[in-house]
């Protein structure tokens, strides 16, 4: 039987980028990528091979029947962002769209955020205000005006906010947080305040305007309703859970893969002849084939997320 695939992060370096996710709080990391189809597997059999080699080699007995409906590709991509500045004003697109606009096998991108960490008064950009249509989202982009338009919602640790595609949307300054979404990187960008446009950073307003949903409104969870073994959000593409304090005893049972991520202490996942020990920031996947596991703070308590596919 399978056990857990440790994953390496990849530190990816950004112009809005904190130092929370450097382990020598020198460099403004961004973005972590901690599942990715192209993070590198540490120790065991597979060692060194990346997590996409690994699924296709390993097919359903790593995916599960639910994840791997989609095909044979790792379906999710989980990253924890680090925001000293405002994020561009953005929007992704859906399946269809992505495949129209980017190629036949490109994915849309559904994504939920969860937030660790955020200074007092810290704010998003989640939606635009009722009424607004893609005609007035058109002129507002000409015209400078587009944060006229927007929705700003605060936001508290503990808060879950579940951002659909075609969602106008971007991250403030002060704000940690753990990001899963479908294994997409599509991003268009609106508005980038006033950054000077490069081929690192373009503005992608046409694209953008086919693919808003101007009506669309984020779904929250406020840390105050989150109920600790229930899903934090869940929809057609990842379902999305937190474990801790204490323990708990979760089974894959073949139907998806757990992504788990631990976000707070250090955390032992033991199961059928097997222990992995992840500390903070630190990610493993556990296989589908795999029985009942168990997760344990090492010293104490702790705080994991675990992403799946429903």
């Amino acid at each position: 039987m399978l056990t857990p695939l440790r994953v390496a992060p990849v530190l990816r370096e950004r112009v809005w980028g904190g130092r929370r996710l450097d382990p020598a709080g020198v460099r403004t990391i961004g973005e972590a990528w901690v599942v990715h189809v192209a993070n590198r597997i540490v120790g065991g059999p597979l060692d060194g091979r990346t997590l996409g080699e690994a699924t296709r080699e390993l097919g359903e007995r790593l995916l599960g029947r639910r994840g791997a409906a989609g095909g044979v590709r790792f379906p999710l991509l989980v990253k924890l962002l680090d925001a000293s500045d405002w994020l561009s004003v953005q929007v992704h697109p859906d399946d269809e769209q992505a495949a129209r606009l980017e190629g036949a096998d490109q994915l849309g991108k559904t994504e939920a955020w969860h937030i660790l960490e955020a200074a007092p008064g810290a704010r998003v950009i989640a939606g635009l205000r009722p009424g607004t249509t893609r005609e007035a989202l058109a002129r507002a982009i000409r015209e400078g005006t587009l944060l006229e338009l927007a929705r700003y919602l605060e936001v508290r640790p503990g808060d879950t906010v579940f951002n659909r595609a075609g969602l106008v949307h971007a991250l403030g300054p002060g704000l940690l947080l753990y990001e899963v979404q479908q294994s997409s990187d599509i991003t268009y960008r609106v508005w980038d305040w006033n950054r000077p446009a490069s081929p690192e950073r373009p503005l992608h307003v046409e694209q953008s305007l086919q693919v808003v949903c101007p009506e669309a409104q984020p779904e929250v969870t406020p840390a105050s309703a989150a109920d600790d073994g229930a899903p934090l959000t869940s929809c057609r593409y990842f379902a999305l859970e937190r474990v801790g304090p204490g323990p708990a005893a979760l089974a894959p049972r073949r139907r998806s893969f757990h992504a788990v991520t631990v976000v707070e202490g250090t955390a032992v996942l033991q199961g059928d002849g097997w222990r992995e020990e992840l500390g903070r920031f630190e990610s493993a996947v556990v296989p589908a084939e795999a029985d009942v596991y168990r997760i344990a703070g090492r010293d104490g308590a702790y705080r994991a997320l675990v992403a799946r596919v429903p």
